[in-house]
């Protein structure tokens, strides 16, 4: 198979991944105004991202096993069509009037009301969330179309398809929030993209792999724990027999090296949710930015990152191993986050460059190892138990990092630094498990 017939092959996916980055980022540029503006602050906008990640939570490990057993493309429906009635209820949020329910009036937190519009806008993150098995479910239909040899420029590409919709997304807010509709347009220009992504899934994926509803066979003699103590190729293969539908989430944490993986993927997510919560506010409040400014910022970002994701991975893929790709971006993007202290311009932007930098070096090695790891079978529990762990880190990485910076200020960026350099520590007994 020549390298363009791989790559027509998982272009659906990277579409289909696209089209949801830019419809989710489209609204990053404007949404810490729009709390504002209903009556929110920092913790109000943190607690409304966390809301996201708290059902998705629930749903995630869910449609990640639903997915290992009745296959990638029913789940990846029944989730985008969750995302496009979220985006629905967020629309009509807009129009509703801004009514107060009840005020919250505290020393710690502060002044804050929450009106009726702010309560619809929980509801719709809510049902996005609880169906919001795309990237667990996209990233499982990606390592069943991977071989050992492909799988970190696979999750490479997979990368540069989220971040150029990282680009393309707050570019278009900053566009169209700029005209006389306000926040109405990039909102609407969600749900449509979200309505596209669906009719992609239903048109253009193929199912990756045959459900195991349909291949089941009868278990050996024994249990499943005998599967799992064995560290052999037949393992990832398409013969094993393991019957999925008895696969309980604690037997995932009996695969090799499995457990540790996970909690650096809760770290990893922890410190960006920290970040994630509190730079928006920090740019609205101290660096007095608009939202076109701050949707070029995260163009700018994700540009760099595709970059970084493409040709400068590819590069350092021939030269250093995975493992050693997130030590050394897990010591760069610590870096960075000391830099978003300052007020100055031009180290925020040099922080910029050391994000994409160490992100893009990173995240996708990571992801490759944890993919390689989970092996075929239970490709989907697995990264839907990731996304459980992630979930988990941006619930508290969120909600904290909203309320350290009401506190703090920019201080909480080095929270956010002192846990990616946790993860710089802990990433060196991957050197070890890569020859075990």
């Amino acid at each position: 198979m020549t390298n363009v017939e791989k790559t027509a092959r998982i272009f659906p996916i990277l579409l289909v991944n696209f089209m949801g980055t830019l419809g989710f980022s489209i609204v990053l540029p404007f949404l810490v105004f729009l709390v504002k503006d209903f009556g929110g602050n920092a913790i109000v906008y943190g607690v409304l991202s966390a809301t996201y990640s708290a059902f998705q939570l629930i749903g995630a490990p869910v449609l990640g096993r639903w997915s290992d057993t009745f296959g990638r493309k029913k789940v990846l429906l029944i989730s985008n069509a969750g995302t496009l009635a979220g985006w629905i209820l967020f629309l009509i949020a807009l129009f509703l009037p801004i009514e107060t329910v009840f005020t919250i009036n505290s020393v710690i937190v502060g002044t804050f009301v929450l009106t009726l519009p702010l309560l619809v806008l929980f509801l719709a993150r809510a049902i996005d969330g609880i169906t919001g098995g795309n990237i667990s479910v996209a990233n499982a239909y990606l390592a069943d179309l991977s071989t050992n040899e492909n799988r970190s420029r696979n999750f490479g590409k997979m990368a540069i398809s989220s971040n150029l919709g990282f680009i393309v997304g707050p570019a278009l807010a900053g566009i169209l929030g700029a005209t006389l509709y306000g926040h109405i347009l990039p909102v609407l220009a969600a749900m449509i993209l979200s309505a596209v992504t669906l009719i992609l899934i239903g048109v253009m994926l193929k199912e990756s792999k045959r459900p195991i509803a349909e291949m089941l066979v009868p278990e050996e003699a024994g249990s499943i724990r005998k599967v799992f103590a064995q560290e052999c190729k037949e393992c990832y293969g398409e013969t094993e027999t393991v019957n999925a539908k008895k696969l309980e989430f604690r037997d995932v944490f009996k695969l090799k090296h499995i457990s540790f993986l996970l909690v650096l993927y809760f770290l990893i997510f922890l410190g960006f949710n920290i970040y994630y919560a509190s730079f928006p506010a920090h740019a609205a409040s101290e660096l007095g930015w608009s939202v076109t400014q701050l949707g070029i910022f995260y163009a700018v970002l994700s540009a760099i990152m595709v970059f970084v994701q493409g040709p400068v991975l590819r590069k350092a893929l021939k030269k250093f191993s995975e493992e050693k790709l997130v030590i050394i971006g897990s010591l760069i993007l610590g870096t960075n986050f000391i830099l978003f202290v300052s007020n100055n311009i031009l180290l925020i932007y040099v922080a910029v460059i050391l994000f994409a930098l160490g992100n893009g070096l990173m995240w996708p090695s990571f992801m490759s190892i944890l993919s390689r790891r989970a092996g075929t079978t239970h490709q989907g529990a697995v990264q839907g138990l990731a996304g459980s762990f992630g979930g988990v880190a941006s619930i508290i990485g969120l909600t904290t990092g909203g309320l350290l910076y009401s506190l703090v200020g920019a201080t909480t960026f080095l929270v956010s630094a002192g846990v990616i350099f946790a993860v710089f520590i802990m990433s060196f007994r991957l050197l070890k498990t890569n020859s075990s």
